[in-house]
């Protein structure tokens, strides 16, 4: 969990995405998560910044639990310092090293979401 946040963090800080791009595929697909309880996963670790009213409406739905939560903050402990490293790396990229990376990886991502169903 701690890697995948470090990842997510990474790809956050470089290309400014995280939950739902990075997170959510790769609870559902490395960790056989459902899509259900990956994204309320994801939700967790994004609970302060951003997802603190989704987080209340899943958890009311009773669709996230006490290891949503701690599987969440762990994966947000990882996004914290990966965040930074990947700020770091993009800072000292080429503009165009960096539009490349990111159409690669949404590419990756789209088609392992066509071919997985």
């Amino acid at each position: 969990m701690f890697l995948i946040g470090i990842v997510a963090g990474v790809c956050s800080g470089i290309f400014g995405v995280g939950g739902g791009v990075i997170l959510v595929p790769s609870l559902v697909f490395v960790l056989r998560y459902s899509q259900m309880m990956a994204t309320g996963t994801s939700l967790v670790a994004l609970l302060l910044p951003v997802g603190f009213l989704g987080v209340l409406e899943y958890y009311k739905a009773g669709k996230i639990t006490g290891e949503n939560i701690r599987l969440g903050l762990l994966i947000s402990a990882g996004m914290f310092i990966g965040a930074y490293l990947g700020v770091r790396w993009a800072i000292h990229l080429p503009i165009k090293i960096l539009t490349k990376a990111f159409a690669i990886l949404l590419f990756a991502i789209g088609t392992k979401l066509l071919l997985s169903n």
